[in-house]
């Protein structure tokens, strides 16, 4: 009876730790997010690939579940993207590049009224990039968009209008990859 009591238990727990969480390429990816006192749902992960070169896995978080890229980037509420790099390849200068890149795409080139935020956002790259390195890009309303590397906060940009050309780099019409976009979206 207890062999069998035992066994009920360890499957039961290994189907709530499905729940809990979500696997890609190696990553665990969580179900859940903090943002302030929010609790974010994954909303949806995938690969960003540069030249056939698997970079990083992304997700996004929201409140509720959406499709919708145009309504996220406008919204005005908790969200939060995590990269977690998966690649020995990926340096600080290549993140500052596509990242810089996926602003001018955001923003249809004119990337002149977010010249200091996007300065600061970028120089959290600035720090020596390894394999397994977590940023969290965390945006509260009222309070900005937060940056953490492996859970130590780097900086915070207070602007709405700065949030949506940020996550536009991902979630825009001409994201930094579509393939991770459409993971992001859907819902998974």
């Amino acid at each position: 009876m207890f062999k069998k009591l035992l066994v009920m238990c360890s499957v039961l727990l290994l189907m709530t730790s499905a729940v809990y969480a979500k696997e890609i390429g190696g990553i665990t990816i969580p179900e859940t997010l903090t943002a302030g006192s929010d609790t974010l749902l994954l909303n949806g992960a995938g690969f960003r690939s540069k030249l056939f070169v698997k970079a990083y896995v992304g997700g996004l978080y929201l409140k509720k579940k959406n499709s919708d890229a145009h309504a996220i980037v406008n919204a005005d509420e908790p969200m939060a993207l995590r990269i977690n790099i998966i690649s020995k390849y990926i340096s600080s200068d290549l993140m500052e590049e596509a990242t810089r890149e996926g602003f001018q795409n955001s923003t249809n080139g004119n990337t002149a009224p977010f010249k200091d935020k996007i300065d600061m956002f970028v120089s959290v790259f600035s720090d020596n990039i390894r394999n397994k390195d977590v940023y969290d890009i965390v945006y509260i309303p009222a309070e900005g968009v937060k940056v953490y590397k492996n859970k130590v906060l780097k900086t915070t940009t207070k602007d709405l209008e700065f949030k949506k050309v940020l996550f536009g780099i991902w979630l825009g019409d001409k994201p930094a990859d579509g393939g991770l976009k459409k993971a992001m979206l859907s819902g998974k």
